[in-house]
């Protein structure tokens, strides 16, 4: 196959996609809205599975790479209750399957095994035009315009090349996760850091909970998760972070003081993070010369799944094209139905 597979979003699934097909000598172009690789964090840190992430890796041939950025003792888990209490703690005894990496690390590591022409960075994409014979053009917010005979959706909850192929738009499902950081915290937060042990802690009660995973260099990254309206969340003025904090504390104004330091001590202003979800049981019918990935296709609520299926799918897809080289349509159609 010597037509490029474009590819819309250089997020883990999309690179994954363009990783496995270089691999396999396929020719692929990564386009991602983000200026540089630098532009933005890339969120907290993932628990990569076997049967989906690390396989996607190893057929990426990542494998040694992925294994060099494990954040060593992080599958600890830690469950309390809303006064401090230790309910459930199970330290990181090295037997677990599911380590830990941030994010931007396995970002990077995918990053460095591509070409650098690979990805273009500073191309958002604006619009895309269906042409004949599957053929489509691509217009991006910097001028630039492109025609494709393999459009791959890896662009995320809010895909513009989703609607190619499916009317379904995200719904929020009624749930905000308000992100939070404290740095330094062994040695400026020792009650908070001993409260959050080596891994991830838990302290959930109906309707509300603080969520926190120790990150390398004392750093805890805390999801504070509330269930709550979405003009509740609108309501929140997060051009005044000390308002917002005063706002989220005083839902947890009972709470032991080591689990809200989380939320009243944050290093970074708050962050929201409302959670939507495709309809379950979302498909499409085959179009030609288009498919998706990732969130575009299967959006859902966090459940650990959502960054390790986006890169099952980035090397399934890439997989079918392999097996397909001269019949594309074979292999999209191949790669949806599983």
């Amino acid at each position: 196959m010597t037509t490029p597979v474009t590819i819309i979003g250089a997020g883990l699934g999309g690179l994954t996609l363009a990783r496995v097909l270089h691999v396999h000598g396929i020719p692929a172009t990564v386009y991602e809205a983000d200026p540089t690789p630098q532009a933005r964090t890339q969120g907290g840190q993932l628990d990569i599975h076997p049967n989906d992430g690390q396989w996607a890796l190893a057929a990426a041939g990542l494998t040694d790479e992925f294994r060099a950025i494990i954040h060593a003792g992080a599958e600890a888990t830690r469950v309390l209750d809303q006064h401090g209490t230790v309910l459930l703690d199970l330290p990181d005894d090295g037997t677990a399957t599911r380590p830990e990496v941030l994010r931007g690390d396995l970002r990077r590591i995918l990053l460095d095994a591509l070409p650098a022409e690979t990805v273009r960075w500073d191309h958002k994409l604006s619009g895309v035009r269906p042409l004949r014979a599957g053929r489509h053009e691509l217009s991006f917010a910097n001028g630039e315009t492109v025609i494709t005979d393999v459009l791959v959706g890896a662009d995320g909850a809010w895909s513009k090349v989703r609607p190619l192929l499916s009317s379904a738009t995200p719904e929020y499902v009624g749930v905000t996760f308000i992100e939070t950081y404290l740095h330094d915290a062994d040695t400026r937060h020792p009650a908070t850091a001993e409260a959050v042990g080596d891994g991830a802690m838990s302290a959930l009660t109906p309707g509300k909970g603080i969520v926190a995973h120790r990150e390398a260099g004392g750093t805890l990254h805390t999801y504070v998760e509330l269930t709550r309206p979405a003009e509740w969340i609108a309501a929140l003025d997060f051009s005044d972070p000390d308002a917002v904090i005063d706002r989220l504390a005083a839902e947890f104004d009972s709470w032991a003081p080591e689990l809200t330091a989380l939320i009243t001590a944050s290093d970074t202003a708050p962050v929201a993070r409302m959670i939507h979800t495709l309809p379950t049981g979302h498909r499409w019918h085959r179009v030609p010369g288009v498919t998706l990935l990732g969130d575009a296709a299967h959006l859902m609520p966090p459940s650990g799944d959502g960054a390790n299926l986006a890169m099952l799918d980035g090397a399934e897809l890439a997989l079918a094209i392999a097996a397909h080289p001269d019949d594309i349509e074979a292999a999209l159609a191949a790669y949806e139905e599983k």
